[in-house]
């Protein structure tokens, strides 16, 4: 099997996005959005996920960060999704937990074709890195809806909210890791499909 890879790129009146994964890297990862805190995030995943990742987005950074992280998410998950193919052989359930300092965040995903999001961020302030916590509900939503995910993140405890995206960010790309990994024969459902 060659690399699973695939490039996205959008161009609306509110993002112009290119964007390149290849689930078989080595961490290599460049990513210019224009948000800090964003590029931090997406890095984090991509490199805990073993992915090779190359995004570039501008944005109407102007109004906010939201239409550039929920546009990051559907070009996300679109290349996830192609970069996956057929699916056949993934192991596709998956899930990690990372502490960070006082923060403890699981994510459980399942790379079934169908898409959901289960996502609490109750224990999240209200702004993080200067944004409204929101942006990144919308960000997994996008990413799951367009990768055909089922995503469950819970952050367990903790006070910083930089701590606990962070922890949430690592254990995604850790059970993505395991997720995409190919270790089994044929298609990873009793049904004989994925979707």
């Amino acid at each position: 099997m060659g690399k699973r890879t695939a490039t996205v790129k959008r161009a609306t009146k509110e993002t112009d996005i290119s964007l390149t994964l290849t689930l078989e890297g080595e961490g290599r990862v460049e990513v210019d959005t224009g948000i800090g805190f964003a590029d931090h995030m997406l890095t984090l995943a991509a490199f805990w996920a073993g992915f090779d990742l190359d995004l570039t987005c501008k944005g109407d950074l102007e109004i906010d960060s939201h239409h550039s992280l929920e546009d990051i998410g559907l070009c996300l998950g679109q290349a996830l999704s192609e970069a996956l193919g057929d699916k056949r052989g993934i192991v596709r359930v998956a899930s990690a937990k990372v502490p960070m300092d006082e923060a403890l965040a699981e994510v459980v995903v399942d790379l079934s074709g169908r898409p959901y999001i289960v996502y609490d961020d109750a224990l999240l302030p209200d702004i993080i890195a200067g944004d409204e916590k929101d942006i990144w509900r919308e960000f997994l939503k996008s990413f799951a809806y367009k990768a055909g995910m089922n995503l469950h993140v819970r952050y367990e405890y903790g006070q910083n909210g930089h701590h606990l995206l962070e922890a949430a960010f690592k254990a995604m790309g850790i059970a993505l890791a395991q997720a995409v990994r190919i270790g089994r024969a044929g298609v990873s459902s009793t049904k004989g499909s994925l979707d």
